[in-house]
């Protein structure tokens, strides 16, 4: 059987929540007014101290939906493709992407888990290069306008739900599999793995996580992407000249000793 891994996104791969973070993009490609921008910042700043809850979470989930009615999907596509880069590298978390890029080599698959919209998720988790993506989805009508309605919500229980149904299909042994998450709203996806981890747990969690021995880590170091990427591709080829340079030397080595040695035959068959 497999192994895998699962992370939610913010707060464990992202330090900031994801819709949050596009508030600016949104507000500039003219789907929201400064107000909102405003409200979601202040949002932010609560859930970033005082943390997750079914209640919050509920409140900002219903008015997400109401404030997204009639947006065109197309739209929010683009705008969060063009403003991907720029607006996430600023707040990936490097200990997340060493982790995924850990589970990877070890020959394990990586998914993003949240309750995020999959037009954010989805480009976020072709950019920092994980497996696969399971995010909440919005209904859309016939002309591709959000209706306010939601098709697909991943929070809570449906994330542990939507985890099983990934380890049936891909032969995955649970036990064997790691998940990481910042919310005591994630305690039913941490309980279904062999390996949980509480990434800058939220009070509720921190607490949980000592109870049960969860593993807890504390990512703080951001990173942009593309310099990461740059160091790596650095050491690989530093890696690469070490080896070479040490190839070398031996084959100089080897030559020497066989040149020694076939003068030495000679002289003693003179």
């Amino acid at each position: 059987m497999g192994q895998a891994a699962f992370f939610d996104l913010d707060k464990t791969v992202i330090a900031r929540a994801s819709m949050a973070a596009f508030g600016a993009p949104f507000y500039k490609g003219g789907l929201i007014s400064k107000t909102t921008v405003m409200r979601a910042l202040y949002s932010q700043l609560v859930y970033k101290h005082l943390g997750a809850s079914e209640q919050k979470l509920e409140r900002i989930r219903k008015s997400v939906l109401e404030l997204t009615r009639g947006w065109e999907q197309v739209k929010v596509r683009q705008i969060v493709e063009e403003a991907l880069a720029r607006t996430v590298d600023p707040i990936l978390y490097r200990e997340a992407l060493d982790e995924i890029d850990a589970h990877q080599a070890a020959g394990r698959r990586v998914w993003l888990i949240s309750a995020s919209p999959e037009e954010i998720v989805r480009p976020l988790g072709r950019y920092v290069g994980v497996d696969g993506v399971i995010a909440s989805r919005a209904a859309v009508d016939t002309d591709g306008l959000y209706t306010g309605e939601m098709e697909q919500y991943v929070y809570g229980p449906f994330k542990a739900e939507a985890i099983i149904e990934i380890a049936k299909k891909e032969d995955l042994d649970l036990e064997e599999c790691w998940a990481y998450s910042d919310s005591i709203t994630d305690e039913p996806m941490l309980s279904v793995v062999g390996h949980p981890v509480a990434i800058n747990p939220d009070r509720a969690l921190a607490k949980l996580a000592k109870e049960k021995g969860w593993e807890i880590r504390h990512f703080d170091a951001t990173v942009h992407l593309a310099e990461r990427r740059g160091m790596l591709t650095k050491r690989r080829t530093a890696a690469i000249t070490g080896v070479t340079a040490v190839t070398a030397s031996g084959a100089l080595a080897i030559g020497w000793w066989v040149g020694r040695h076939r003068r030495l035959v000679v002289e003693k068959a003179s």
